[in-house]
């Protein structure tokens, strides 16, 4: 019986989804499959060997053996038989609607029972087994297209090996993955799985990512280099130390995070949820004074009989699943191409974006800052650039460490305090230290030579000690090479770009001009780009992409916060609605057509659900269409709407340009 349509029976329970791979966090939320008969399934089986779909398929047996002994002129066989199909057919919903009705609580399938029995009353037992034949085989068709959708979430931590192979002082163990803690020595042969996220300290190979982040070339790693949970060592063995424990890594995130979608509703599921409803007793309310009216106009058996068919037409199953199978294809897909998408709202918005807004650093560009230009006054190039890295080593903004990286050997500062979005301050060697932004240091007779930096694409850090600058830094940090690409399929597909980025205004039109960002706004701080966005959502739906904690603020405002790493910055997934587990800028588009496509689905499954009300309810009042041609229309829409939703499971990006 569909969990959606007419609500579970009980609580759900959890499942370990496979040896090795922890409960915790639970995904029973999401890859819940079990069902109301008590059953539980430990993967996806064939439908023909599916026992939720044993009952339905005896039913529809049994009643077409009864319609074919009715027709040769058979009698009471085949009214027998047919009554075998009806007990077959209720058998999957009267119990939990029964059950549901003792709570207080009512649904479409008290509605289903309550027109079955009026029918058996009247003499229909055929009409009543045909109804339950077709509502069962149709719930049971719309909890395995749910099973299917939630298997390809299960489906992501089967890529979590059941064991790992340890580096221990008395030699190699191998331990259950479960079992691994942070620091452990992980030693990964070729070909095989990475248990849990960690840093490479010995070897060098290539990593294949595609099933985690979706990026389909491998991956070069080296000793210092990242590597994600669930990725495929390439030719080479290589020795990992574990960042994360086994039982809370970047696979546990995403699972997480997609289970705790589900939870969350989006407009459209509301708005199916307010109209489905108030409906069922509405439509209880409609069958007794159709019941009413036969009794005062002396013919109460005609009426009755209408009253159990305007019970069927009127019922809102569809509508109540219209949404649901949609957002639940629709999320696990996306996760299998590496978009985590948090919430049923959140994949709304994402389908209704016009406008991305993009930070510069770490997004548009590879967030590997380096010093490539130095210019000084009174004192040397290393010289300025240790006073520079004295108080940048106690900063997380992503130029520290290409100013470190050029000063590894610098001396150490005291009483450093921080300007937010300006720069820093504090004491080197007895003096006064500050280094900052241009827009927060003068930089005096280098102000010429700055600007230049900053017109060929730099970022320019000024140097002070003592109230007098010393020296300018330059600093580039490349694009990344499909982020033109990436604004040009946007463009395609109609959606606007924008750069916010707390970079001087020259550096940033340098950059958006290589990528084709005409929209460039700079020199912001967190607080800026939040305004930014909220003046942009104001006008279309606007969705802001980051990776750092300076971009939090912003994701917040976002109609859709899309944060780059669902690893990364704990602030900004925290923040976001959907986090990419890769790095590729292609995924944007490729998640908005995801969206768009499930969107316009759900919005095509919500007209058709109450159009099959709208236009059944008078044909089943006045008599045109009988139990069984109204059950034979409605139960035909419920599968084709659960069809219709499946569909938003699959992949499409959008054109390129």
């Amino acid at each position: 019986m569909s969990r959606e349509c007419c609500g579970p029976d009980d609580a759900p329970v959890s499942i370990t989804l496979r040896a090795g791979v922890p409960e915790d966090p639970p995904i029973a939320a999401l890859v819940d499959d079990h069902d109301e008969h008590g059953e539980e399934h430990e993967e996806l089986i064939s439908w023909w060997r599916d026992p939720a779909l044993l009952l339905p398929v005896i039913s529809g047996v049994l009643l077409a053996v009864g319609f074919g002994l009715e027709w040769s002129g058979v009698g009471w066989p085949a009214t027998v038989v047919q009554a075998g199909s009806l007990l077959a057919g209720a058998a999957t919903f009267v119990p939990g609607a029964v059950r549901r009705l003792l709570r207080g609580k009512l649904g479409v399938g008290l509605l289903m029972t309550i027109a079955a029995v009026g029918a058996v009353l009247l003499g229909h037992v055929g009409e009543a087994a045909a109804l339950a034949f077709l509502f069962s085989i149709a719930e049971a068709l719309e909890d395995r297209a749910m099973d299917r959708a939630r298997h390809g979430l299960r489906s992501l931590l089967s890529l979590i090996p059941e064991t790992a192979r340890l580096s221990r002082l008395s030699g190699e163990v191998t331990v259950p993955a479960a079992e691994i803690r942070e620091l452990d020595i992980l030693v990964v042969r070729a070909g095989e799985r990475v248990a849990t996220d960690g840093v490479v300290v010995m070897g060098r190979s290539s990593i294949d990512t595609s099933a985690v982040t979706g990026e389909s070339i491998p991956i070069e790693v080296a000793p210092g280099d990242p590597v994600p949970a669930g990725s495929i060592n390439g030719a080479g063995t290589i020795q990992v130390e574990a960042t994360a424990d086994g039982r809370d890594n970047s696979l546990t995130t995403i699972v997480r995070l997609v289970e705790e979608a589900q939870a969350k509703k989006g407009e459209r599921a509301r708005l199916a949820d307010r109209i489905a409803r108030p409906l069922v007793p509405i439509v209880l309310i409609v069958a007794a004074l159709i019941i009413g009216f036969g009794f005062l106009i002396g013919d109460p058996g005609l009426w009755t009989e209408r009253a159990l068919v305007v019970l069927v037409a009127a019922s809102p199953c569809a509508l109540a699943i219209a949404v649901p199978v949609t957002v639940i294809s629709a999320i696990g897909a996306a996760s299998r191409f590496g978009v985590i998408i948090k919430s049923g709202a959140a994949f709304e918005q994402l389908g209704a974006i016009r406008i991305v807004a993009f930070d510069k650093t770490g997004t548009l560009t590879r967030n590997q800052p380096e010093v490539v230009d130095i210019d000084t006054l009174n004192l040397d190039r290393d010289e300025v650039v240790r006073f520079a890295a004295a108080l940048e080593a106690n900063s997380t903004h992503p130029l520290a460490s290409a100013i470190l990286a050029a000063a590894p050997a610098h001396p150490t500062a005291s009483e450093v305090t921080e300007d937010a979005g300006h720069g820093l301050t504090g004491k080197v060697n007895g003096s006064t230290v500050r280094v900052g932004s241009t827009r927060w240091l003068d930089a005096g007779v280098l102000a010429e030579r700055a600007h230049a930096m900053e017109a060929d694409g730099m970022t320019v850090v000024v140097v002070d000690v003592d109230g007098s600058t010393v020296g300018v830094i330059g600093i580039r940090d490349e694009l990344k090479p499909e982020a033109a690409d990436t604004i040009r399929q946007l463009e395609a597909a109609r959606i606007g770009s924008v750069m916010l980025t707390g970079d001087n205004t020259r550096t940033a039109k340098a950059l958006g001009a290589q990528v084709g960002i005409s929209d460039i706004r700079a020199e912001l701080r967190p607080q800026d780009k939040a305004a930014a966005i909220q003046a942009l959502s104001s006008v279309k739906p606007t969705a802001m992409i980051g990776d750092g904690i300076n971009d939090a603020p912003a994701l917040a405002a976002a109609d859709a916060g899309i944060a780059m790493g669902a690893t990364g910055s704990a602030a900004a997934v925290e923040s976001a609605d959907v986090a990419f587990t890769g790095t590729d800028l292609r995924l944007i588009p490729q998640a908005l057509a995801h969206a768009r496509r499930g969107r316009r689905i759900m919005t095509g499954n919500i007209v058709l659900s109450l159009a099959i009300i709208i236009v059944l309810f008078p044909l089943a009042l006045f008599g045109v269409l009988g139990l069984a041609g109204v059950v034979l229309v409605h139960e035909i829409a419920e599968v084709f709407v659960i069809l219709n939703g499946v569909r938003a499971a699959r992949r499409r990006a959008l054109p390129a340009a």
